[in-house]
This record gives structure tokens, C-alpha cells and sequence, in this order.
């Protein structure tokens, strides 16, 4: 099992330590698409999977998936959270085992979809999951300190409820002078460059486990098209996810990290529970985290 190198206890106070005045960014990678970020003390969630639910789920099918990294945390010890996003409605994006736990230890805490998840997610979480907010392709809603605004995802088709309603969808996150591009479960679709390319993209965080086979374009970005888009909207800064947590489909970094160094893009490639410091830094001990102190070298400002 790959081990965070910061979980639990450790992990919980270094976001709670994070600071909350100085302007900056700071990221955390949980495993798979799940992303943590904190911003002058608001916190946000990203596809959150703090759980075993998909293995249990596809233990008697034909391609049982196995957990190969630990939790970093329990849920039901992460306090701070103000929203969720929740880019779709595959059990590891959208899981009521990590949802649930969180309501219990956030109270306040809403959860944002695509438009067209809405009904399915309010039957999935019941009477006692978090209030929704919804989102359309090319549309947004705002919660506290972020606006998130709708991008089309395909996977490789564009997927609609009867209503038209988008059930796949990437997000630009606004907040403050920065915006993050999370792309979700893409291909490259003939919109996506254009659609992003309104913003001016301080990070991106893209998935690396695509690819071609003999059925056709898979679900979602491979390394090198993960960084080819990078380089084509123009971000300060790419980090990869989608790997080191399944046995199967599970890739490496190599691809992703070549292509980047040969387009000239600047990436981070973080480690499971490790923390991350962009953006303005007044506070010279913002970005500082003992609990990581043997990795300091990969911190650092984002741009």
C-alpha cells in the first residue's frame, strides 16, 4: 500500500495550521481526482474519495478494482470544509460514504454537481446529506468565497439527462485573483481549449489514465494530451491526478512529466497527502509545514 506522507492527526492540524491571511493557495492531494484547498480560511473539497466503497462495490464483477494507496484521512475528522464539488456521479467522485461523514463533521457544508446528477444525488445521500447547488455547462454558482463555473467534459460523448441538463462537467474555480482549471473526466473536445482559455488559468489539475484502444478514445486524458492542453490554455502550473490509486489502469507519471518538460510547462507532481503553497505570500511562514519538512523540496510558490 502506498503511504501518505502526512495522515490523520497530522494531516488534519497541517490544514488547520494552514494559514488564513496571507493570500496564499494551499493544495492538498488526497488520492485518485480528490483535491483539498484552502484560501483565507475557506476551504473546498474536490471529488472527495475517502473510502473503500468501490472496492466492495466491484468485488463480484469481472474487473474487481483494489485499493493500493491508504486513506489520508477520516472524514469525520476534517472540520473546515465549506463546499464540496463533486464533477460527476461515478462512485469514486461522488461517494455518500466520504459525503455523509463530512456532513456530520461540517454542518454547514453544501455540495456542488452537475445539473444533471442533481436527482440522482439527493437519493443517493438521502434525507441526511447536505443541500445541493447545481451547475450547467457554461453556466456557474457561487458559494462563499468561490464562484465555479460550468466547462463540457466528454467521455468520450457529451452525456445530458432527458432535460438537457449536463451530467459531466470540468470547473473553473474563481476565487479572489485566482482561478483553477479542474478538468474532471475529459477528452479532448473541439470547445475545451476556447471554453478555458476565458480565464487566466493559475493551475490545472488534469487527469493522466486516457488513452486509445482498440474500442476506440478512452474516457479521459492520457500524459502527454494532459500536458499538451496544459500548454494550450496557458496555466501557470499542471498537476496530475488519476493514478496510485487502483490496481488496475493505473499509470505512471513518466509520460506526463516528459511532455511537460519538453513543451516548456511548469508541473508539480504531488505525493499523496502532501501539501502544496501558491500565490502571494506576505506571512514568510505560509507554505511551511513541519509534518512534510523531508520533502521541502518539492514546495514551493506556484508561479
Amino acid at each position: 500500500m502506498i503511504v501518505p506522507i502526512q495522515k490523520n492527526k497530522e494531516f488534519v492540524e497541517d490544514f488547520q495550521g494552514a494559514d488564513n491571511v496571507s493570500g496564499a493557495i494551499h493544495i492538498w492531494w488526497l488520492g485518485q481526482s480528490s483535491f483539498l484547498i484552502k484560501w483565507n480560511g475557506n476551504g473546498l473539497l474536490i471529488d472527495p474519495y475517502l473510502s473503500d466503497s468501490v472496492t466492495r462495490k466491484t468485488a463480484t464483477t469481472d474487473t474487481p478494482l483494489q485499493r493500493i494507496s491508504e486513506h489520508v484521512v477520516d472524514p469525520l475528522e476534517l472540520s473546515g470544509i465549506d463546499v464540496v464539488l463533486c464533477s460527476n456521479n461515478d462512485p469514486d467522485r461522488f461517494d455518500p460514504e466520504t459525503l455523509l461523514p463530512l456532513r456530520a463533521s461540517n454542518p454547514n457544508l453544501k455540495v456542488v454537481v452537475p445539473a444533471g446528477n442533481r436527482t440522482e444525488a439527493e437519493e443517493l445521500l438521502g434525507k441526511a446529506g447536505p443541500p445541493i447547488l447545481t451547475v450547467n455547462a457554461g453556466t456557474y454558482t457561487s458559494y462563499g468565497a468561490f464562484d465555479f463555473h460550468g466547462i463540457t467534459a466528454t467521455t468520450p460523448k457529451i452525456r445530458r439527462d432527458s432535460r438537457g441538463n449536463s451530467k459531466d462537467l470540468g470547473f473553473v474555480i474563481v476565487f479572489g485573483p485566482f482561478s483553477i482549471y479542474f478538468s474532471s473526466a475529459t477528452t479532448w473536445h473541439t470547445s475545451l481549449v476556447k471554453d478555458v482559455r476565458r480565464w487566466s488559468i493559475n493551475l490545472a489539475i488534469l487527469p493522466i489514465n486516457g488513452g486509445v484502444d482498440e474500442d476506440g478514445p478512452g474516457e479521459t486524458l492520457n500524459g502527454f494530451q494532459a500536458a499538451a492542453l496544459s500548454k494550450a490554455i496557458s496555466t501557470s502550473l499542471v498537476c496530475p491526478c488519476h493514478y496510485d490509486m487502483f490496481d488496475v489502469g493505473n499509470p505512471t507519471t513518466e509520460e506526463f512529466s516528459s511532455c511537460c518538460d519538453r513543451l516548456g510547462q511548469r508541473y508539480r507532481i504531488l505525493k499523496l497527502g502532501q501539501r502544496m503553497t501558491m500565490g502571494p505570500v506576505v506571512d514568510p511562514s505560509a507554505g511551511k509545514a513541519a509534518p512534510s519538512e523531508e520533502h521541502k523540496d518539492d514546495w514551493g510558490l506556484g508561479y
